[in-house]
């Protein structure tokens, strides 16, 4: 794609979600399917619905979270954060090829479709039974083949700041990593008024800018990262890609 490709980033929560994603992570690794955009460092094995029952009765603790440390640029890095904002808010669609790398070492592959703002789905190669799907302010994961179902808003995940209207690599963002080398431009970010959930890392090629992968780091400290592979940007994507999977009520 004219100037897309990731390296990721990642995205904490309260605790009753950490765990809920938690057991994605685990029932992820026995599929032998890798991790997904959302902040996931999963463990346990608990029904997604009962933990979404669970989730509605509880409320949210208030952290007590302190600024983030934003990295030291000079006049050329703030030149090539300028950059990146112009091409990620250039393509407005996407279809690519990706291969995602999980926290344990996992390998999968599949297709990727991105409308902004706010929709993204991400579909994975036989015989992974998962799909991910960002759309109406979500982000819903569906694994077919244990018939279960996690709904995340979208301002928890890392998608939230590759899906908004006008991409920003300030404002409410702070970053807190730059770095360009043997051709790669590298940038990690975090919310500003939570950079506790976790951080979102991109990677560029300088020539053409162009995004190569991202890699979203949890609160738990486990990374997931997605390459991008035959981009094409700029494109006509059927509405009912972006249908979100059926969801416990």
């Amino acid at each position: 794609m004219a100037g897309f490709v990731p390296h990721g980033p990642r995205v904490g929560i309260t605790e009753h979600m950490t765990k809920v994603l938690r057991a994605f992570s685990s029932f992820r690794q026995c599929l032998m399917a890798g991790a997904v955009l959302l902040p996931v460092a999963v463990v346990s094995f608990s029904p997604v619905a009962s933990a979404q029952e669970a989730g509605a009765r509880m409320s949210v603790p208030q952290q007590e979270t302190s600024a983030p440390e934003a990295a030291p640029l000079s006049d050329s890095d703030r030149a090539w954060l300028a950059k990146i904002e112009q091409t990620l808010n250039s393509a407005t669609t996407f279809q690519a090829r990706m291969q995602q790398l999980d926290a344990d070492g996992k390998r999968t592959t599949g297709v990727v479709w991105m409308k902004r703002p706010g929709q993204m789905r991400l579909a994975y190669d036989p015989p992974t039974p998962l799909v991910l799907v960002a759309n109406e302010g979500k982000v819903v994961f569906r694994d077919n083949q244990l018939d279960q179902t996690t709904v995340i808003p979208m301002e928890r995940t890392p998608l939230g700041l590759l899906l908004r209207q006008h991409i920003s690599l300030s404002d409410d963002v702070t970053v807190t990593g730059f770095a360009h080398e043997s051709g790669l431009v590298q940038v990690s970010l975090v919310r500003t008024s939570s950079p506790g959930d976790g951080s979102l890392t991109l990677v560029f090629h300088d020539k053409p800018l162009s995004l190569r992968s991202w890699s979203v780091l949890d609160a738990q400290g486990r990374e997931t990262r997605v390459t991008l592979f035959d981009v094409h940007t700029g494109i006509s994507i059927p509405p009912n890609t972006f249908t979100l999977p059926a969801q416990p009520e």
